[in-house]
């Protein structure tokens, strides 16, 4: 591996986390895809259905400061490889469930509430190892890549969840998400360590660049929560996050329900159309983490991080309420998949200023913030049904598209330089 990757290997890290978060979104995305199947078979409506997707929501925004500081007390090797294990055995029951028993709607819950549960742990946990691993001026286009995994492992299901849904039924796509899931992990136990110093493939010259670009004054101890939750930081940070988890998990858990139910697009039609968005994702979570990168090292980091995801996020806005206004389904779907792709560019500045702000703790700081986006995505994934049934689905769309500029407004409080009291 070291004549393979010599001096790379904290980028063979960041891979296998992309790796691994392209699984995660798998797993959460092909209940959206099989919705249809499962509300014919568990005989749901859509509001039921939005009860099952914040389930996992719940789950997963509640863990998530407990799983970033398991990852700051255990370590992020350990706690990554547990998550994939408890996904992929949650992932698998959730096909498991049979039709037509008793309680059969709170059983559905609670598996996917645990699930939710065990997802908890992996941004946190990951972004614990970039703020041991990468170095400053690097930490954009890391996290970049780490969360391009989100839309390619969201593109990937449209097209895979339908073909596994067509020829073999909507359970066998949860199964194959289980059986990726487990492999990940069993892979990322194999090549990952807590720290350079921990690993023998870590060279002289890379173990230096690393220590050259790590914060000088990051504290050995954890932050007390009262110190991170009394940052002004941390606290503008999650609520613009709650903003993002909002815009972004109407892609995850509607956008194809919104195609072929209401745009009329078929079955395959929507499978493709469906995959534009997490393309747009995959493509501008990195090109967003090179961009705030050069930003950084040209102009500081109030405007690399800040700015930069302040205009990301109110372009998205733009983007999808211009898309309401398009009377054809695949222009309206290419307009939605350039409001996605403008959320991305901002993906990296919330966790890259994490980990710059916190060292040590940034699995709970991370923690703390992601927990803001996922309330957002348990919000949205119960209210936007709720609010198409009342007052039309363009009126779900623009709400998003108000919370955007709202979290735009939110990245003005932050003081990328600030740091927390331990």
């Amino acid at each position: 591996m070291m004549t393979m990757f010599p001096g790379r290997i904290r980028w063979v890290l960041v891979a296998w986390m992309f790796a691994i978060s392209a699984v995660a979104y798998l797993d959460r995305v092909n209940i959206s895809i099989a919705g249809g199947s499962i509300e014919r078979d568990f005989h749901l409506t859509h509001v039921q259905l939005g009860w099952v997707f914040s389930a996992f929501a719940l789950g997963y925004a509640l863990f998530q400061a407990p799983g970033g500081r398991l990852a700051d007390r255990f370590g992020p090797r350990k706690i990554i490889a547990l998550g994939t294990i408890w996904w992929g055995v949650f992932t698998s029951l959730t096909a498991f469930v049979p039709a037509g028993i008793a309680g059969m709607l709170a059983v559905l819950l609670g598996v996917r509430f645990l699930l939710g549960v065990g997802e908890a742990v992996v941004y946190p946990a990951c972004n614990r190892l970039v703020a041991s691993w990468i170095p400053s001026q690097e930490r954009g286009l890391a996290n970049g890549w780490i969360f391009a995994g989100v839309g390619a492992g969201a593109g990937i299901a449209p097209p895979l969840v339908t073909y596994l849904l067509v020829h073999y039924g909507w359970r066998w796509s949860f199964w194959a998400s289980a059986l990726l899931g487990l492999a990940a992990g069993a892979i990322w136990l194999m090549i990952a360590r807590d720290r350079p110093s921990d690993h023998p493939w870590v060279g002289p010259a890379e173990a230096a660049h690393i220590r050259a670009g790590l914060p000088e004054k990051t504290p050995a101890a954890a932050a007390p929560w009262l110190s991170i939750l009394g940052s002004r930081e941390v606290l503008a940070m999650a609520g613009s996050y709650f903003a993002y988890g909002y815009a972004a998990y109407i892609y995850f858990t509607w956008f194809f329900i919104y195609l072929s139910g209401v745009r009329g697009m078929d079955l395959k039609a929507s499978a493709y159309y469906g995959m534009l968005p997490f393309i747009a994702m995959a493509v501008a979570s990195p090109l967003g983490g090179w961009i705030s990168d050069r930003l950084t090292r040209r102009r500081g980091k109030r405007v690399g991080r800040c700015l930069f995801a302040a205009a990301a996020m109110a372009l998205s806005g733009c983007f999808i309420s211009l898309a309401m206004l398009a009377r054809n389904a695949q222009l309206a779907s290419l307009i939605l998949a350039g409001g996605a792709g403008a959320l991305y560019l901002s993906q990296s500045s919330f966790w890259s200023v994490t980990a710059d702000l916190a060292g040590s703790s940034a699995g709970s700081v991370s923690g703390v913030m992601n927990m803001g986006g996922q309330f957002g995505a348990v919000v949205t994934a119960s209210l936007t049904p709720l609010i198409a049934a009342h007052f039309g689905w363009p009126a779900s769309f623009l709400t998003a598209t108000v919370l955007c500029l709202a979290g735009a407004a939110a990245w003005l409080l932050v003081d990328p330089s600030a740091s927390l009291k331990t």
